[in-house]
């Protein structure tokens, strides 16, 4: 069994928010979950996020400014920030955090709401570090 974790960060790549999701399921499924709750203003994601009507569309429409890149094969590509988008490491840097404890880099727990409160935990020690 496999899980994904998804996760918001602030400017500081202080944790803001979670989800889980299965680990076969595509990572705009944690876009479901997080974006309707997202306060910034510009938003920074990867590629894997580069879905016009499901993720562009909605931040537009919520005054929100996206730094997404376009896939290679687009047949628009979009144009965003280059320099803003490399503040990109801030979330890179959390999960890279996130790994150094045991319990989820090997996910132990049996159940997906256990596995979630072990994910805030440490992300409140990461917080307060």
């Amino acid at each position: 069994m496999s899980t994904k974790i998804h996760a918001t960060v602030d400017g500081l790549g202080n944790p803001t928010s979670f989800a889980l999701t299965g680990g076969e399921e595509h990572d705009l499924q944690g876009a479901d979950a997080l974006l309707p709750e997202m306060k910034a203003e510009t938003i920074i994601a990867d590629k894997a996020y580069d879905a016009n009507e499901r993720v562009i569309q909605r931040l537009l429409k919520a005054g929100k400014t996206p730094v997404i890149p376009s896939k290679r094969n687009s047949k628009q590509p979009r144009e965003y920030d280059k320099s803003l988008y490399k503040a990109r490491h801030l979330i890179e840097n959390f999960f890279a955090k996130l790994k150094q404890y045991r319990c989820l880099a090997t996910r132990y727990d049996k159940l997906a709401v256990t596995f979630l409160s072990a994910v805030y935990l440490a992300a409140s020690i990461i917080w307060l570090n």
